[in-house]
């Protein structure tokens, strides 16, 4: 018998089905469509983290039974595989083919979703088991593409630039605002300033800039290194 595929891999989103419309209201309890549940798994997900959700808080917050959710999803992975697509979906990208150029495009996408996984910073692990190709992913991933594409990027280094920004968001971000993201700017100055200079000298030099520099003036130095490196190969 072959093996179920994890929730959010690639085999798993083609086997599900598609988007089932709203049930119809009926007598006594209203009945739950799959977006709500989603969009109220999210916030909870925002307020207590992935470990601490759980399908007894989301049934609670819904007012419904556990069973009424297995009705819907097989489990808490399941859940998380679409909460994850549902904030892909939140980056707005309609607009790249509007952009002055392809730099513009790429830079305004990365911005964008940095931006967006910065809202929902516990999304990050679920984000990051699985290439996210649900619906909400795979348009977003179409957008970016078709954008750099028509702005005159060859296809293969368009592919590559997507790819390398995308994971650069994501890590910095998982990095910086992530659920296990260190707040230790000012214990590791201080832990570099008692390091014996001569031992370390390069440190010594560099201490005060490896601490001081603000997080997001961070992001668009090696956001700006990584897209006039792309423009370099382009040229």
């Amino acid at each position: 018998m072959a093996a179920t595929p994890p929730p959010g891999s690639p085999a798993w989103w083609a086997a599900r089905p598609a988007p089932a419309p709203a049930p119809e209201r009926r007598r006594g309890r209203p009945a739950l469509d799959t977006a709500h549940i989603v969009g109220v798994a999210l916030r909870l997900v925002d307020e207590h983290g992935t470990q601490a959700f759980s399908l007894r808080l989301l049934a609670e917050a819904l007012g419904s039974g556990t069973a009424t959710l297995y009705r819907h999803f097989e489990g808490k992975d399941e859940i998380l595989a679409y909460v994850v697509d549902r904030v892909l979906g939140e980056t707005v990208l309609d607009d790249l083919a509007d952009r002055t150029d392809w730099r513009e495009a790429l830079t305004v996408t990365a911005r964008r979703f940095h931006d967006t996984l910065r809202r929902h910073p516990h999304v990050l692990p679920p984000l990051m088991a699985q290439v996210p190709v649900g619906p909400h992913g795979l348009a977003q991933r179409e957008r970016v593409l078709a954008a750099l594409l028509a702005h005159g990027l060859p296809a293969d280094l368009a592919a590559r630039a997507f790819t390398a920004v995308t994971h650069y968001v994501i890590g910095f971000t998982a990095q910086q605002y992530g659920p296990a993201a260190p707040d230790d700017g000012p214990r590791l100055a201080a832990f570099y300033r008692e390091l014996d200079p001569d031992a370390y000298p390069a440190l010594h030099q560099a201490a005060r800039t490896l601490t001081s520099v603000p997080v997001e003036e961070e992001f668009a130095f090696g956001l700006g290194l990584l897209v006039h490196g792309l423009a370099h190969l382009h040229a």
